[in-house]
């Protein structure tokens, strides 16, 4: 099974509400869908979105990079030869990691279709069911609320809460929907890089002392602060996670040598695809630290792969950050896993399944 050709195509899909974070607010999921095709007939697939104030991939960039530096790396290459293939991508270009991300997806899609074995499988197994959390977008307390309340009655127990606009209101919208939510549904709070070191200590001792238990804070200073980061994970009961401070191997090792985060959040956007995802979860495994997976504002291409790295990694990876698909109006793959709500669920079928995605605009040039 030769690599032959590398297509793209446009994906959108409208939200069911908007989606709102200290950082942006978004409407609809656009997002760039690889075909990798072989001489077998076999086709893998890929998906990245743009998401430029977190990984600085555009659209554009993303596409060039595909096609201008990766693509011609791969042609030819024999899908048996995985690691070369994982080494091409990886070397041929500094960061673009939403790129490489999309063509190792579908690699290793194309890999597990090789074997005829679902991905998970080829990964190393586990049982194919894991239960996600949603998010709830920063807005008006009243409206947090009744969103939170909403997913609750739609089967969801762990909440992620947007904060990180205004700390005060930031304080007061958690002690509302806590107080809505208590008993039946955990709260993780995602502050989205929106408070300095000080500010995050500060909130959540108000919220520790008002009795609010959340089960993790996400990423509550800049990136590039980890001293900050550690000056909360010292001074806090709640724990800390790291997200946009951990795109790689290298920054997870310099995060748990510092002692500056408890828990991780893998993203396959961050780490440039699968290989890195599970290099960060056995790194993570081997000094007992926890991983969550998460994603951008992605659709069920790249939702899907990541859902079969959670399952086949579900020793270390205990925190499942997957919504995208649950986020939108409809989802146009038809793929062996299954979105339904919190239950995310892997058929047996090879790879990842993909036999359809409705709507898909190929781009010219392919």
């Amino acid at each position: 099974m030769k690599i032959t050709d590398i297509k793209l195509g446009m994906l959108r899909v409208p939200l069911k509400t908007p989606f709102k974070t200290a950082l942006r607010t978004v409407n609809t999921i656009e997002d760039i869908i690889v075909m990798v095709e072989t001489d077998t007939g076999h086709v893998g697939y890929g998906e990245a979105p743009a998401t430029a104030v977190i990984t600085g991939d555009i659209h554009g960039s993303i596409i060039e990079a595909i096609r201008t530096v990766i693509k011609p790396k791969l042609i030819g290459q024999d899908i048996s030869d995985l690691n070369h293939i994982v080494r091409l991508i990886q070397g041929c270009i500094m960061k673009n990691y939403s790129a490489k991300a999309a063509v190792e997806i579908a690699v290793y899609d194309l890999f597990a279709q090789l074997y005829k074995a679902p991905l998970y499988k080829v990964l190393g197994g586990g049982v194919p069911k894991i239960t996600t959390d949603i998010t709830i977008s920063v807005d008006y307390i009243d409206k947090m609320v009744a969103d939170s309340l909403q997913a609750i009655d739609r089967g969801f127990e762990t909440l992620k809460v947007k904060v990180g606009k205004d700390i005060g209101v930031d304080i007061e919208r958690v002690k509302a929907i806590y107080a809505a939510v208590e008993g039946k549904a955990l709260i993780r709070l995602d502050a989205n890089q929106g408070w300095t070191a000080k500010e995050a200590v500060y909130a959540l001792h108000k919220l520790e002392d008002a009795g609010v238990r959340l089960e993790l804070v996400e990423q509550p200073v800049k990136a590039y602060d980890l001293e900050g980061l550690k000056y909360i994970t010292e001074r806090v009961h709640t724990p800390v996670m790291a997200d946009e401070s951990s795109f790689g191997p290298r920054e997870v090792i310099d995060l748990i040598k510092m002692r500056a985060a408890d828990i991780i959040n893998i993203k396959l956007m961050k780490t440039g695809g699968i290989a890195n995802a599970i290099k960060i979860a056995d790194i993570c495994s081997f000094y007992d630290m926890q991983c969550m997976i998460g994603c951008m504002l992605e659709g069920s291409v790249s939702v899907a792969a990541a859902v079969h790295v959670a399952v086949a990694k579900s020793d270390v990876i205990t925190k499942i950050d997957l919504d995208g698909p649950s986020l939108c109006l409809f989802d146009p793959v038809k793929s062996s896993v299954k979105f339904h709500d919190a239950d995310i669920t892997i058929e047996d079928a090879p790879g990842l399944g993909i036999t359809a995605i409705e709507g898909l605009e190929m781009l010219p040039g392919n």
